[in-house]
């Protein structure tokens, strides 16, 4: 790579009083990288961020910017700049003066001020809202003001947690293709926390998946999704079937009692594995043309195609459809051998994949319940 590391964080833990937040982490980000921290709440990602402002300081290992020790360096002499969920505007100062607060303060003389507010003010879409009042724009304007104020100083690093996770659903899509084209824009490396999987994939040139304080991958958007490392960041990215499997050998699959053609390699013969079968890579067959057989248990209409919940066995699969199936119909189910995607077993075997318990009102609860991340109300 000829990209240079613009961060490494090499062997880091965080432990607040017994708990461990982080365990032996080590991450290399490359200058001008979109990289995005993904996970649910509690996993550690916000603490990551936290050790690279600078807010936080390791129990164990090392933060470096561009090779240099930052042990003990406080978060203003770092050339980072971190914008939060709460944007934290200043309510007295009109979007100009918000924006120009940083280079005021660094006594920069006031034609360069202007030259400067009014390229980002146009980097950020804002051209015209100089004198409005912070307090009277909406969401969407409030993070371009606070992205702009953050820019300004031409940090080499801007650090975002959360920042979309206020706005509604059409304003976070547009600010996302907005971030983007600023960071590639600007050339500045953004770290971004998340955890909302469709903003990872669709912002990032590197994803990197946490759990319960550990890296679980790290890889392109396309890498995590096609080649997910274990059960956890598989149900994670995505739906998922992951069945119990056995590899027979190279190329061979045992599923449900039945022999499967598949493109991994690799396996000890008869290793016990984890299975991944999106639910899009399923084609929905007469029952004599299927490889398995299946009840159909629910169907919802997504719009584009039906979400349909078959029962194989016990175990229940969730299928995506242009074709509609009824509640009670007997289906075959045909899966293409570069459909399997074959993991190693892990401590998350056996902990997702079955679709039993699936319902919308169940995804939405457990969003409602889990949405904010816990470990942003220390900010």
């Amino acid at each position: 790579m000829n990209h240079k590391n613009v961060i490494s964080l090499e062997n880091i833990s965080v432990d607040f009083g017994s708990e461990r937040v982080l365990n032996n982490i080590s991450l290399n980000i490359e200058d001008k990288e979109f990289i995005t921290l993904l996970g649910p709440s509690g996993c550690g990602k916000t603490t990551t961020l936290r050790l690279i402002a600078g807010f936080l300081e390791p129990s164990e290992g090392k933060v470096l910017f561009e090779g240099k020790d930052m042990t003990g360096v406080p978060p203003y002499k770092r050339q980072v700049n971190t914008i939060f969920q709460r944007y934290a505007l200043f309510p007295h100062l009109n979007v100009y003066e918000n924006v120009a607060f940083g280079l005021r303060v660094k006594r920069f003389k006031e034609k360069e001020i202007d030259e400067k507010v009014t390229k980002m003010l146009k980097t950020v879409n804002l051209t015209g809202f100089e004198n409005r009042n912070v307090a009277n724009l909406s969401g969407g304007q409030q993070q371009r003001v606070a992205i702009a104020r953050a820019l300004i100083n031409e940090p080499k690093v801007l650090l975002l947690d959360e920042p979309l996770s206020a706005l509604d659903l059409k304003l976070r899509k547009d600010m996302q293709v907005e971030l983007k084209n600023i960071q590639r824009e600007t050339g500045i490396t953004f770290i971004f926390v998340t955890h909302d999987q469709e903003e990872a994939l669709s912002m990032s040139d590197t994803v990197v998946v946490m759990d319960n304080g550990v890296i679980q991958q790290i890889g392109t958007p396309e890498d995590i999704y096609n080649e997910p490392i274990n059960a956890f960041v598989a149900d994670f990215i995505g739906e998922s079937n992951i069945i119990d499997g056995v590899m027979l050998e190279d190329y061979r699959v045992l599923l449900d009692g039945v022999e499967f053609e598949c493109v991994d390699k690799g396996f000890e013969k008869n290793e016990k594995v984890d299975v991944v079968i999106r639910p899009e890579d399923v084609d929905v067959v007469s029952p004599d043309k299927g490889m398995l057989q299946a009840t159909v248990t629910a169907v919802t209409f997504k719009g584009v195609h039906f979400e349909i919940i078959a029962d194989v066995n016990g175990f229940k699969w969730m299928i995506q459809s242009t074709d509609i199936s009824y509640v009670g119909d007997h289906i075959g189910l045909f899966i293409e051998p570069d459909a399997f995607h074959i993991m190693k077993k892990s401590e998350y075997s056996g902990m997702f994949g079955d679709y039993s318990t699936f319902s919308d009102e169940m995804e939405e609860i457990s969003d409602i319940k889990f949405g904010d991340d816990e470990e942003s109300a220390d900010e």
